[in-house]
């Protein structure tokens, strides 16, 4: 999907990003061993678009209804410090990380993929998903990436809002020196 005006306008005033993790961070496999999950995958690039919006002046975030060390463990090699997990109501937990900052809803952006995250995703004021997200969430977002969950769909955003302020080339520009 090539972004229109008007969502690039919304991108633009992004100041607080957050992210679901599993099925959007993560293709949505969790691999459970004897009584503990053991792992997840987490795409490198997508690591990097945290890290470049970050850069950019947006705060980012993890927000999860499930809990896991492994979403820690990546959030901390990444910079992140604001993670919230265990998180059953996410509209709550969103105003209430709102209210922190003092920002409105539209000057947040939350990327899910399935009906936990709707609360957030009609309220927000950049909503994003994946193409493999339910179909009430797909209808109901500003952005369906064309990159998979886990697979550069979460890079795809960051690109897209660091792209919308006006920053990407200066972000590029770091690199190719």
């Amino acid at each position: 999907m090539n972004p229109d005006s008007a969502i690039i306008e919304r991108a633009r005033r992004v100041r607080l990003m957050l992210f679901d993790v599993d099925g959007v961070m993560t293709d949505g496999t969790i691999y459970i061993g004897q009584g503990a999950e053991a792992m997840k995958g987490f795409n490198v690039r997508d690591g990097l678009g945290l890290k470049l919006l970050a850069q950019a002046g947006v705060e980012v975030g993890l927000l999860s209804a499930r809990r896991s060390g492994i979403v820690d463990a990546r959030a901390a090699e990444l910079g992140i410090e604001l993670v919230r997990q265990g998180e059953g109501d996410k509209r709550s937990a969103y105003a209430i990380l709102l209210a922190e900052r003092g920002l409105d809803w539209p000057e947040s952006g939350y990327m899910g993929d399935d009906l936990p995250d709707l609360p957030v995703l009609t309220r927000c004021g950049f909503a994003a998903s994946v193409p493999q997200a339910c179909d009430a969430v797909k209808s109901r977002v500003h952005y369906v990436s064309a990159a998979r969950a886990g697979s550069g769909a979460v890079r795809e955003v960051c690109d897209l809002i660091v792209a919308a302020k006006g920053l990407l080339e200066s972000a590029v520009a770091r690199y190719a020196r």
